[in-house]
Parts: structure tokens; C-alpha cells; sequence
């Protein structure tokens, strides 16, 4: 698909106990799991740096146990976005920039801003955040996600400033949260977290395909018809767009499994 982005397809960090046996091969060493991992899937989204600082080293090791195509979607720190006044949070966010994650280079994929589910959306002060979102660091590009997780963001003031700043607007499948899937960057990320332990794929056959097409539409430029938008009135531009789809929360013991499923769907495998 020469006029399509890149479909992407993985799972929440690489170190889950259940996964010793479900996953990954027999008496494999813990040492070697990113190794294995990261050529079972292109990409996956490291939920530690949310809760914790990593050093330069770290991102250094990661990026050489990966392969060369092989990209880390990284999740911002609590601390960035867990703050009454957003606008408040550069300090944070630069601590967290400059932790070493630029070492990452090619590897580096979006930077995920998750914010709680009792934040409101407030249009100055998220714009503030917005205004301290930068472009580059240490000369490694940035892309930007966020997910919002309440019902109050759910309106087109949300997405033009999203659109405004061109950052993208997580499309979460969850059970709770809002629900939006306006195109608002040059990428798509998805996180689709209503899996199960009990289906082998985590997600049922026909719903998997369903979400491939879903990512090749995304991919060719467009917008899916059958998923809900804050702003239906806005169109976004039609260009070949990345996308990156996570199985996350919900049916964590299956979700390399569905990520495997997924590219399998979307290389026609």
C-alpha cells in the first residue's frame, strides 16, 4: 500500500508474570524477554516511564536489544499530567524530556499524555499544556498523543486544539471512557482495552477484523465511518498516516496475541 502509512500492533511493556508461560518460549531468561518480544511485535507502549525516571543507559539497552524497525511508544510522566493547573507542568515535562529518551532515535515513537479521569476540560489551560508540547528533542523528533479520559473533552473545542497543536487524539476502546475519534495529528494511536483472558486472540475474530480495517483506513488517510466523533463537521486533511494500535488493560494475558492477530490481518497474512 505505496500511499498508506505504517500499521503498527502491539501490547503494554514486555514484562508481565503471566507471560512467562502463555508467551514467551520455555525457561527464557528474563534478561532476553525485550529480545524476544520486539520481534514478535513492531512496537510496544512502556507503561514504567509513567510511574517511575529512567537514565540515558536504559533507553540505550532498549534500543539495542530491538530490532532496527522496531519503535517504543513511550507514556508521559504522572507527574506531567496529574496536576490541577496543566499549565504548571514544564518543569515536570522537561525533567522527563531530558531523561534520555531522545536516545531512543529512529525508535522513539509517540509520547502518550495520560491524564485522569477527573480531569475536566478546561480550554485555556489545556491549551497552555498544549503550548509546552515541543517539536523536537535533542534534535529526535516528538510526536505527541493524548488520552482523555473524561466525558468533558467529548466537544469540538477539544479537537480543534488538538488539531491546532498537531498532536493526536487517543482513540480509546474501553468500557468507561469517552470515545473520540476525530484525526487530529499526522498519526493515529488506538488503545483497545476490552480484551478477554478467554479468547486466544484477546479480542473475538470478527471484531479483530473489524480494527484491521479500521487501521488501514487510518493508514490510507481517512476516517473511519462506523466510530464516534466529537466534531463530525470537521474533516481532516486526507494524507497516509502511521498508526499505532495497543492491546492494553482488558485480556493482558492475551494481548501480544492480539497484537500478533492484528498484523497478521493488516499484512494479509
Amino acid at each position: 500500500m505505496a500511499n498508506s502509512g505504517k500499521i503498527r500492533s502491539g501490547m503494554g511493556g514486555w514484562t508481565f508474570e503471566p507471560w512467562d508461560t502463555s508467551f514467551y518460549p520455555e525457561k527464557l531468561a528474563k534478561a532476553k524477554q525485550l529480545h524476544y518480544a520486539s520481534r514478535q511485535v513492531p512496537t510496544i507502549e512502556v507503561n514504567g516511564t509513567y510511574y517511575s525516571s529512567f537514565k540515558e543507559p536504559t533507553f540505550v539497552k532498549w534500543a539495542n536489544e530491538s530490532p532496527e524497525s522496531f519503535v517504543f511508544s513511550l507514556k508521559g510522566n504522572r507527574f506531567v499530567t496529574n496536576r490541577r493547573v496543566l499549565g504548571e507542568a514544564g518543569e515536570s515535562m522537561t525533567r522527563f524530556l531530558e531523561s534520555g529518551v531522545a536516545a531512543l532515535g529512529d525508535k522513539l515513537g509517540p509520547i502518550l499524555w495520560q491524564f485522569m479521569p477527573t480531569k475536566k476540560f478546561d480550554p485555556e489551560d489545556f491549551e497552555a499544556f498544549l503550548k509546552l508540547l515541543p517539536e523536537k528533542q535533542d534534535g529526535v523528533k516528538l510526536r505527541h498523543a493524548l488520552e482523555v479520559r473524561n466525558d468533558s473533552f467529548v466537544t469540538p473545542g477539544f479537537v480543534a486544539l488538538a488539531r491546532k497543536y498537531k498532536t493526536a487524539i487517543v482513540y480509546a476502546d474501553h468500557a468507561k471512557y469517552p470515545a473520540i475519534a476525530d484525526v487530529t495529528g499526522d498519526f493515529v494511536y488506538a488503545r483497545l482495552q476490552t480484551g478477554k483472558d478467554d479468547n486466544p486472540d484477546c479480542y473475538e475474530p470478527k471484531r479483530l477484523d473489524e480494527w484491521a480495517e479500521r487501521a488501514k483506513t487510518w493508514a490510507e488517510g481517512k476516517m473511519p465511518a462506523d466510530l464516534p466523533r466529537a466534531d463530525p463537521s470537521a474533516e481532516a486533511p486526507v494524507q497516509p498516516r502511521d498508526v499505532f494500535v495497543y492491546f492494553i488493560t482488558e485480556g493482558k494475558v492475551r494481548a501480544p496475541f492480539g497484537a500478533m492477530a492484528l498484523m497478521k490481518r493488516v499484512e494479509g497474512k
